[in-house]
């Protein structure tokens, strides 16, 4: 299967998230949750692509998908997120309550209670090495939680922990399309060893989004995993893709061996960073381009150092 033979990945529907603000929010809950319809309501500081995001209150958040694809992603962690959070070690969102559609939002929504903490950036890490060593931690705890009955990897995961080989024409196209700015060899090399590191184990469960903005520190440390948006179960590899966009060096190498993941984990997880990587190359989003070509300079310099 490739990218073309695949139904729509979950987007952004413009005329839906236009319509996504305080005042959307505050109807919403006073019409379906009357009891909460007094608490304030403001926009959070930091907010995702996914879904759009507001305090209630001082211990609540309201998500609001911004598109269909998304909203598939509501009734899986309305569901799991329970289940998932009473066997890992770091703070995991708990939902509150189920939104429905309604007063011109056409999606189901959801009631979070508020995590504080503040989203990753290297300044606010004390030590990246206990960091990365935390976060190994989770993942395998996570890997570990019985996968039956879990949601299998598909359009609703963004085809997270599906066979890689689900965005070789993408990747392709992508190559092709930026072929003047890369060293074409090398890209291939990687994408293709990606690509024959098949993953032939059981199913296990992912986050599917292992990024900067959804993991949260207090006084300096890893404390939350947010926005499991992209969960499933199939193959983890995806969750390795930090290990080039944010760690390097020692952090990284002790993020491989804490993680304990094999040789064809760890090179499908290059395939993955290496997607992401070309496909924003032309991001127009400030920084999103700037993130794409470090996480190209990173596998590369990888890549030259393997050879």
């Amino acid at each position: 299967m490739n990218a073309q033979n695949l139904p729509d990945v979950p987007d952004t529907d413009d005329a839906v998230a236009g319509r996504i603000d305080e005042a959307l929010v505050r109807r919403l809950v006073a019409d379906q949750f009357p009891h909460w319809a007094e608490l304030p309501v403001r926009a959070v500081e930091v907010d995702g692509w996914d879904n759009r995001t507001f305090h209630l209150g001082d211990a609540m958040t309201v998500r609001l998908p911004s598109g269909e694809g998304y909203a598939l992603q509501v009734a899986k962690e309305q569901r799991w997120l329970p289940v998932l959070g009473e066997r890992l070690p770091l703070e995991v969102p708990t939902p509150l309550a189920q939104g429905r559609a309604g007063a011109g939002y056409p999606y189901p929504w959801s009631v979070y209670r508020w995590i504080d903490g503040q989203t990753v950036r290297p300044e606010r890490i004390d030590d990246l090495t206990r960091f990365a060593t935390d976060l190994a931690g989770f993942l395998r705890a996570l890997r570990c939680v019985d996968a039956t009955g879990g949601p299998t990897a598909g359009r609703h995961s963004a085809w997270r922990g599906a066979p890689l080989s689900t965005y070789d024409a993408e990747t392709r196209a992508a190559i092709e399309t930026h072929r003047d700015r890369l060293p074409v060899a090398a890209v291939n090399d990687i994408w293709q060893a990606a690509l024959d590191a098949t993953w032939a184990a059981p199913p296990v469960w992912f986050h599917g989004d292992v990024a900067a903005g959804n993991l949260l520190v207090r006084d300096g440390q890893l404390a939350a995993v947010i926005d499991f948006g992209c969960c499933g179960v199939g193959d983890p590899a995806c969750d390795t893709v930090i290990a080039w966009t944010l760690l390097h060096g020692l952090s990284r190498a002790t993020f491989h061996d804490a993680l304990d993941v094999d040789a064809a984990t760890w090179a499908r997880g290059r395939g993955w960073a290496l997607w992401k990587a070309l496909i924003t190359l032309d991001n127009p989003e400030p920084g999103k381009a700037a993130e794409a070509r470090h996480v190209l300079g990173q596998l590369l310099a990888e890549h030259t150092v393997a050879r």
